[in-house]
């Protein structure tokens, strides 16, 4: 008479998926990880962007990334999880231009982008905690700049919404008007590159598609 089988082999041995934290206050950065079927959590790193320095805008990028995701991992709330940081600048003639100082920094801004190109660089870094492996790197986007008219510029800056964005516009709001147009990964401008997320993933052995909401 055979037995009948044990809870052991009628059940899948299904690892839980493994957490993910986002070392960012961002919404843009939260709502791509969520589009790509992530559920991170958020955890603000409080790293002072001002106080880090680096010779170029993409070391700066990356210096400013793996700063707020070594914040973070650090912290309990992290433990076992992957822990993403992230940052972006605008490389501007090789000058790094992150969120405007206010109203008036964000017109000049403007006005010395308008009918020109930039190149919005955002540092990438993974830490596991699990582990203690830790990869970064930096995504580059060139971004053409319209025309937008001193008036524009006026009515854009007063929406508030440039202050809270490197480089004082952003492709996912009001001022995705003014961009002709871009030269690569479009979601790097908004906030995070996810080719490049992923590929980071897998050199930690992390394959994005288990961090997949329905994947387990």
């Amino acid at each position: 008479m055979t037995s009948a089988p044990t809870a052991d082999t009628d059940v899948p041995d299904l690892a839980p998926r493994r957490r993910v934290v986002l070392a960012s206050a961002s919404p843009a950065r939260l709502g791509l990880l969520r589009q790509a079927g992530l559920v991170p959590e958020v955890v603000v790193s409080g790293v002072d962007e001002d106080a880090l320095h680096a010779e170029d805008p993409g070391e700066l990028a990356l210096v400013l990334a793996e700063a707020k995701a070594a914040a973070v991992a650090a912290r309990e709330a992290a433990a076992g999880a992957l822990v993403v940081g992230c940052d972006s600048v605008l490389d501007l003639d090789g000058r790094a231009l992150g969120k405007p100082s206010g109203a008036e920094d964000a017109a000049a801004r403007w006005r010395a982008m308008r009918g020109r190109t930039g190149v919005l660089r955002t540092g990438h870094c993974v830490v596991d905690t699990r582990t203690g492996g830790r990869v970064s790197e930096t995504a580059s986007t060139a971004v053409h700049f319209g025309e937008p008219t001193d008036a524009e510029i006026s009515a854009y800056v007063a929406t508030g919404e440039p202050l809270h964005v490197a480089g004082a516009f952003t492709l996912d709001g009001r001022s995705a008007p003014f961009v002709e147009r871009i030269e690569g990964d479009h979601g790097n401008v908004i906030g995070l590159s996810l080719p490049l997320l992923r590929r980071l993933f897998a050199r930690l052995d992390v394959s994005i598609t288990d961090l997949w909401a329905d994947a387990d």
